[in-house]
């Protein structure tokens, strides 16, 4: 699960600690749609040499297009190039039917945009059918901000935030009421199996937090101080992280911590939530907590020289990557029961924000990344990254059983907060947007 937020420019010290991808190994050919990724060993403290491209067009031929235009989309201006705002929302509602959405072009001036990020806006919505782009069902939404607006659940269902909290809507594109919180929602995150919820909303410190029906909340836990030691004046809300049974409603959890005490996300299985810790030198210790309570157990350790970043895929599998020095670094898909690596690859040193999206049955991921012209160690120096510095945008999809990857493809427009490639229910279904259309992809079953 990835958080989406607004950035308004990009720092190398930021890059150098978000770099991760999948490469062939040095000297190894990659055979189109079936490229073998195999383990490598560690090399922290060693300089990789390992540099992507983007490549020209896909590994393989779509199975079928459907043409953007026709749905009423246009190409995003220049001015949201790296800025991460969520444009748009591509997802399977089941093998046969997509949902997109996308942000509904208005009247919007450059200084209006760049004064409030926070303003609300419309998204258009259509269910499209496959193979023929039919549209089946459309709607007109106003979501709050710029940030990620859409969750898919199971069975056709989705999560649409609006000002209030969340919407739960289906393929009618007719939405009802979910959840309400007591002040701004930030991010959500889901377990693999949808089934737990997380809701991370901003209120004023000195307010009582309420559950969605009014009652107060099953546990709650208080932190005085942020983790530099104070509170800035001025901004003395409280981050509320609620960790709620989906299908209920029962809150398990409540967290109250300073607003920005958090640096990242927590990822979570119907359990409970992954926490890291610095060891000795470059090791990060991984434990899951429960949410019922308790000490919790360790998953495996880690070699990073940046604060480790994970996702599950599975109730039993997370990706975990990890940054070397000079770039790059590692991408392992662990099991929790044993924190043994299912399998293990090199990085490359020119990738930048990694984004991952996992099938719902999770046997199969896509890694979507921006790729830089240079290695990224090399804009250490550099004040700003910016347009000119990027080749592009592409994705890969892996096994997660063995790490092979079955596709390779550009992706156009750019689109760097994601929302523009999505796996169907059975990981046999891959669609993103590239060249002015919809490319839908028929791959093989998945091993398990």
């Amino acid at each position: 699960m990835v958080k989406w937020r607004s950035i308004l420019s990009i720092r190398p010290e930021k890059i150098l600690v978000q770099v991760v991808f999948f490469t062939c190994a040095a000297g190894a050919a990659c055979a189109q749609g079936s490229i073998s990724i195999p383990e490598l060993g560690p090399y922290i403290g060693a300089e990789p040499k390992i540099f992507d491209h983007i490549p020209p067009q896909p590994s393989q031929p779509p199975a079928f297009t459907i043409p953007l235009r026709p749905l009423g989309f246009s190409t995003p201006g220049p001015f949201y190039l790296l800025r991460r705002q969520a444009l748009v929302s591509l997802d399977f509602l089941d093998e046969s039917r997509l949902l997109f959405t996308f942000r509904k072009p208005g009247l919007e001036t450059r200084d209006s945009a760049e004064k409030d990020e926070d303003e609300e806006r419309k998204i258009r919505a259509v269910v499209v059918a496959l193979p023929d782009g039919k549209i089946e069902s459309e709607a007109l939404w106003t979501v709050p901000d710029r940030a990620r607006y859409l969750w898919i659940l199971k069975d056709g269902q989705f999560l649409l935030r609006d000002s209030e909290g969340l919407e739960q809507g289906d393929a009618t594109l007719k939405t009802k009421p979910y959840v309400h919180t007591a002040g701004r929602l930030l991010w959500v995150e889901l377990d693999p199996a949808r089934q737990v919820i997380v809701i991370n909303w901003l209120a004023p410190a000195n307010n009582q937090d309420r559950t969605s029906d009014g009652s107060s909340p099953t546990t709650s836990v208080d932190a005085s101080v942020s983790s530099s030691g104070t509170l800035t004046p001025g901004r003395q809300q409280t981050l509320v992280v609620q960790t709620l049974r989906r299908e209920s409603g029962e809150v398990i959890r409540t967290i109250r911590v300073p607003w920005d005490s958090q640096s990242q996300d927590w990822p979570i299985n119907v359990d409970g939530f992954v926490e890291s810790a610095r060891g000795d030198g470059p090791r990060w210790a991984l434990k899951l907590t429960p949410f019922s309570g308790g000490t919790g157990h360790a998953v495996g350790q880690v070699e990073s020289n940046c604060p480790p970043n994970a996702v599950f895929v599975t109730e039993e599998t997370m990706l975990v990557d990890t940054c070397a020095v000079g770039g790059g670094g590692k991408l392992a898909a662990i099991s929790i029961a044993n924190g043994e690596r299912i399998w293990e690859v090199t990085t490359a040193t020119n990738e930048m924000w990694p984004l991952l999206v996992s099938s719902p049955d999770g046997s199969r991921v896509a890694l979507e990344t921006l790729a830089l012209k240079r290695p990224a160690a090399s804009y250490r120096h550099k004040k700003l990254v910016g347009a000119k510095d990027l080749q592009g945008q592409m994705v890969r999809m892996i096994d997660m059983a063995d790490g092979t990857m079955k596709l390779e493809a550009p992706l156009t427009p750019i689109i760097d907060a994601g929302g523009n490639v999505a796996i169907s229910p059975s990981g046999r279904r891959v669609a993103i947007l590239n060249d002015g259309a919809i490319e839908v992809f028929e791959l093989p079953a998945a091993r398990q």
